[in-house]
């Protein structure tokens, strides 16, 4: 993914449609050996089906409403909340009163499995 550029600009408008158009809940739109960035969602009333991951991952919420357990403990979300989930911890969104989309940072190039 990948294009040689030492950087690149992303417009969240524009990765939200794209994410959109796939029709599918999470779109990567960055992987480079270090670092994998996406963007997900989750409908409101949705589970969150996710299994744990090997890499650390950071979430920021860019809109919607909801709640996330990591481990035993658990968090209401909102816009703007930066969240920090350690690699192999369980962790899933669940209680989503309103759609949430999500910007997702992925360490070590990106979610083990994809």
């Amino acid at each position: 993914m990948s294009d040689g550029s030492a950087w690149r600009d992303f417009q969240i408008a524009d990765l939200i449609a794209r994410q959109k158009a796939s029709g599918k809940p999470y779109l990567e739109f960055l992987r480079v050996p270090a670092l994998s960035c996406g963007i997900y969602t989750l409908p409101a009333g949705s589970s969150d089906l996710q299994s744990p991951h090997d890499e650390d991952e950071v979430y920021f919420v860019v809109s919607g409403r909801g709640r996330l357990r990591v481990g035993g403990e658990e968090r209401t979300v909102e816009p703007g909340a930066l969240l920090y989930v350690e690699a192999t911890s369980e962790h899933s969104f669940f209680e989503i009163d309103e759609d949430i989309t999500l910007l997702v940072f992925f360490a070590s190039g990106g979610p083990s499995g994809s």
